[in-house]
């Protein structure tokens, strides 16, 4: 739904009924997210699609669990939406539940660019952290960094990297597309790489090329070079503990790349300025980040109302550390990236008509 859609189907302002129905329809909504969090850690989504039907007991035998706590979980999911019951008549152990097909790409298949049951995760990360973001916002500081136990921390990029970066988003900018696919082989450096997901990415759709990841998260970086060995892919691609601000590395790279990340870090014009002395003589960088209005606006649509949440939650508490923070939060307008790439030296700013859902990509020239 865009903007103008979602404006219409609101409900009138000052209304405590209206209201009250929202937030319960948010309370619903979240509750859910928890209940698509026990399924994407536990495999009951995978195992439903890997195997067909299943009652409750077969599911619980097929996962390790206890089926008194898989048949809440499956007639909440059936309930729902989410799975189908052949017959909701049946006697409780007798039910069958399967998931509809449309819903495996989204709920089953972590390689599918529309996976999303990762944002189970998500949220529930976010809110364990909450308490911390509280005494944050009181101080002014930052919240501890959250460890990446128990549950990890969701590779929400991987799928849609590795399906659509290389294959459509960069191939779409020609001048780019031209010099990774020509000789003498191009470098990358990608910046804020995480667990390695874009460079790999990069890698396999361009295979000429080295790529450079750059990361501050020594466990990101773990991942990352587990990631790229179990890829076939470290003759090209390596992974190295560095500040985005930091890498050392002057002159070398034909490209450099910023890829959803240049809105979390403390001194984002720090970081494009250490990414313009990368640059070979003609290269240039690209910075992805979330497409945001071009304004404020109040009401908005739920896309910017989506990453407004992330902000407030996640995103600007992450930099309230650095004294010297920009405090920049989410919501990165692209007036706001142009005043950081004039600070850190760039001469030319283009905004790229690539089509790459939830992101716009920029292009930036010395």
């Amino acid at each position: 739904m865009g903007a103008e859609e979602h404006l219409a189907a609101r409900e009138e302002p000052g209304d405590p009924a209206a209201l009250t129905g929202r937030l319960f329809r948010d309370m619903v909504g979240a509750l859910e997210l928890l209940t698509v969090y026990l399924g994407e850690r536990l495999g009951l989504y995978q195992a439903l699609h890997a195997d067909g039907p299943a009652t409750s007991a077969e599911l619980a035998a097929r996962t390790g669990t206890t089926e008194r706590y898989i048949r809440e979980w499956l007639e909440h999911q059936a309930t729902s939406g989410l799975l189908e019951v052949d017959d909701p008549m049946a006697e409780p152990l007798a039910r069958r539940y399967w998931m509809p097909p449309g819903h495996v790409p989204v709920l089953a298949d972590t390689g599918d660019a529309r996976y999303q049951a990762f944002n189970g995760t998500e949220i529930v990360r976010a809110a364990r952290w909450m308490p911390e973001v509280v005494n944050a916002v009181r101080s002014g500081g930052a919240p501890p960094p959250l460890p990446w136990a128990p549950e990890g921390r969701p590779e929400f990029n991987r799928a849609v990297f590795l399906n659509l970066l290389g294959r459509q988003w960069l191939s779409a900018i020609a001048e780019v597309d031209r010099r990774l696919r020509g000789e003498p082989p191009a470098r990358v450096a990608d910046l804020a790489c995480g667990t390695g997901w874009s460079s790999i990415a990069m890698a396999q759709a361009y295979p000429l090329i080295g790529v450079d990841g750059f990361d501050l998260d020594a466990d990101a970086i773990a991942a990352a070079r587990r990631n790229a060995e179990e890829a076939g892919l470290t003759d090209r691609v390596t992974f190295t503990i560095a500040d985005a601000s930091g890498p050392a590395v002057p002159g070398q790279y034909d490209l450099v790349t910023i890829l959803e990340a240049l809105h979390d870090m403390s001194r984002p014009a720090d970081a494009l300025r250490a990414a313009r002395g990368m640059l070979t003589e003609a290269g240039c960088v690209l910075v992805a980040d979330e497409l945001v209005e071009d304004e404020f606006t109040a009401p908005a649509s739920l896309e910017e109302q989506y990453h407004y949440a992330w902000s407030v939650v996640a995103c600007l508490p992450s930099v309230m550390g650095d004294p010297d923070t920009a405090a920049t939060g989410a919501v990165m307008r692209p007036a706001t990236l142009r005043r950081f790439a004039v600070e850190a030296g760039f001469r030319g700013l283009e905004i790229l008509p690539v089509k790459a859902g939830m992101l716009r990509f920029y292009r930036l020239t010395p």
